[in-house]
């Protein structure tokens, strides 16, 4: 397959994924249960074709590791329609300005609310364009404007350059969200994997201020890594064969972070923050079959016993990576739609007298 040009390998997969289900189901193959859990068929097909080809998301050189993705991320389709765009750079005091794209639905008035979006990639890979189709989705379904964020990557700058990146871009969306065409009052702050880990990190950071300064309204957590330290029973469950690796995990940690020392603070490993009381409401989904699945759902454990409003979504039967899979099989757009949904829902709930409320840290 690795042979084969890649616009032929992309109408290959989308041809696949249009077969009866009977078909698909042969070439997936019996189905996967593990844990209790069984596989989405969708989810299997996809790793079935997958496996036909060279592909990993990690290990080696990590601009091939970069490369390989940016090439690979035409396989899924086009991105969605009726979203406008524009690119901007945001001044940063830390390595020059860091890249931004703006998503704005054709038909959205001006003062809606802003989701700011950091993508996934472990620190190290990944970037606007190779989550451009997610931006897209979320935009539409949810009616918001999205702020996408290519902060800094590892190894080239380690920990916490990433997290300073996010946390400046947040400050920037919250101060020029006029300009932005959105509601000052009505930014939240997403993202999937390590950029998860990195919106989970601003809220952290944020709530920390005590009154000071901007704060998130709510966050969007799609499998978040939220502790570098602790090695759990997922990890270890799901730790090949699934599209996120142990080896992975692992690969990406030690090239972000390299220093062990450094690993515990509660900017890389939010789980570990002595006090979650402030954070924004957060819908937190992690999947079934994946390393993270266990740090994810403890996190979202760790919000709700702070007091924090919190959906926790475990979507039992999907991998890892799903919000890039969108414009594949039915069951990542459920699964993606579920969370414009929750989104739209959080952002239309808030007022501007119960954030107050929300955020004011309990005794």
């Amino acid at each position: 397959m690795d042979r084969v040009p890649l616009p032929v390998q992309g109408a290959a997969l989308h041809a696949v994924f249009a077969l009866p289900r009977p078909l698909r189901r042969l070439i997936a193959g019996a189905p996967i249960r593990r844990d209790g859990l069984e596989l989405a068929l969708d989810a299997q097909l996809l790793l079935r074709m997958l496996a036909l080809t060279d592909t990993s998301l990690a290990g080696g050189d990590h601009l091939d590791a970069r490369a390989q993705l940016e090439l690979r991320r035409g396989l899924v389709g086009p991105g969605v329609t009726g979203v406008r765009t524009r690119d901007l750079d945001i001044p940063s005091d830390s390595g020059g300005p860091v890249p931004a794209r703006l998503y704005e639905p054709v038909s959205l008035g001006t003062g809606s609310p802003l989701l700011v979006y950091l993508h996934g990639g472990g620190w190290v890979i990944g970037s606007i364009e190779t989550h451009d189709a997610t931006c897209r989705y979320l935009a539409r379904n949810a009616q918001v404007r999205v702020l996408s964020i290519g902060y800094r990557l590892a190894p080239e700058h380690h920990f916490p350059a990433a997290a300073e990146d996010a946390l400046t871009a947040f400050r920037f969306a919250a101060r020029n969200a006029e300009s932005l065409g959105a509601d000052p009052s009505a930014i939240a702050i997403g993202g999937d994997s390590a950029g998860a880990n990195l919106a989970a990190s601003v809220c952290l950071q944020t709530a920390q201020t005590m009154g000071k300064g901007p704060r998130p309204v709510f966050q969007l957590l799609f499998y978040p890594a939220t502790d570098g330290t602790t090695r759990r029973r997922s990890r270890d469950l799901f730790a090949d064969g699934f599209f996120l690796t142990d080896d992975d995990m692992t690969w990406f940690l030690d090239h972000y972070c390299p220093d062990l020392d450094l690993r515990s603070d509660p900017r890389l490993s939010v789980l570990l923050a002595d006090d979650l009381r402030g954070l924004p409401p957060a819908y937190v989904a992690t999947a079934g079959f994946d390393p993270l699945r266990d740090e994810g759902n403890a996190f979202a454990d760790r919000l709700r016993e702070a007091g924090v409003p919190v959906v926790k979504r475990q979507h039992d039967d999907l991998i890892h990576g799903f919000v890039s899979f969108v414009k594949l099989g039915t069951r990542f757009r459920e699964a993606m739609s579920e969370a414009a949904g929750a989104l739209r829902t959080g952002l239309a709930l808030r007022s501007r007298a119960n954030v107050v409320d929300l955020f004011r840290p309990t005794a």
